[in-house]
């Protein structure tokens, strides 16, 4: 594990992925789990020893740890969410599914998926560089196809997207778990142009609608570790998002959070009918 330990992300967009896994491996331990992800015990290990290996890691750890636990509540129950989205897509009948930025993300691992089905993720090259070495040492084998594009979402990850077998003629499930977010509004509209231009009639893409009081010193942390301004400006599709979609071919359905989680039996109601996710089908 010590090549692992010397790639871990230690500041960055790459280490929100550090802290996501650090909130599945608290799930994974609940009786009551809403899902199991062994792996992100595993990445969890491995990153914490890279971070007490480096001057001043051990503090950037307890605080990656406290960010986690503000954001436990929600970013787990979003998890469970996405995991029943790719069940959904995979029932209709997509047998691509890519991620933009999958982080330390291991459903390729411990979801069970049909023969045939292709996983592709897509991120940072220092993100891999950790993610990998992990997996290996750990003996982990993927139940599909599985294949990684080390690079940044504001190039042209598109043709290393087929290089590697994606096709475009065939439906995909698109997942974003937070990327796009992080990207400035321009690079996150031409990141969802290229979705568009990718995908088959029968393709899914779930884009999350929300709201969040930046104000909250939770945020203030995050940002802080990231390496970014405290002071959070606006990134990402905005709130135009859904009508984008429907005027380049896509089906919008708006989903509301309560709606959702209402069936999982945790306190993570918002309250907020706004607040939700566009499911959005190519036709």
């Amino acid at each position: 594990m010590t090549q692992a330990r010397g790639s871990v992300p230690i500041d960055g967009v790459a280490m929100t992925a550090v802290g996501v896994a650090v909130i599945r491996a608290r799930e994974s331990q609940r009786p009551d789990r809403l899902y199991d992800d062994p792996l992100a015990r595993t990445f969890v290990e491995a990153a914490r020893a890279g971070f007490a290996e480096t001057e001043g890691g051990v503090d950037r750890w307890s605080r990656i740890e406290a960010v986690a636990d503000a954001f436990y509540a929600g970013r787990s129950v979003a998890v469970r969410l996405v995991d029943d989205a790719v069940r959904a897509g995979i029932e209709s009948g997509c047998r691509q599914v890519v991620l933009i930025g999958a982080g330390l993300d291991t459903r390729a691992f411990r979801m069970p998926l049909p023969a045939g089905t292709r996983w592709f993720e897509i991120d940072l090259p220092e993100l891999f560089a950790f993610k990998e070495p992990v997996l290996a040492a750990a003996g982990a084998v993927p139940g599909c196809v599985r294949a990684v594009i080390a690079q940044d979402l504001r190039g042209d990850w598109a043709k290393s997207l087929r290089e590697q077998g994606f096709r475009p003629d065939e439906p995909t499930q698109w997942v974003d778990e937070g990327a796009i977010p992080y990207l400035p509004h321009e690079d996150a509209l031409r990141v969802v142009a290229t979705i568009t231009e990718l995908s088959a009639p029968g393709s899914r893409f779930g884009v999350a609608r929300l709201k969040a009081d930046l104000n909250q010193p939770h945020y203030h942390e995050l940002a802080e570790l990231v390496g970014g301004d405290p002071e959070w400006t606006p990134h990402g599709l905005g709130p135009g998002a859904e009508d984008w979609l429907r005027e380049h071919g896509w089906r919008t359905e708006f989903r509301g959070w309560d709606e959702m989680v209402a069936g999982l039996d945790r306190p993570a109601a918002l309250n907020d009918p706004d607040v939700g996710t566009v499911l959005a089908i190519r036709e």
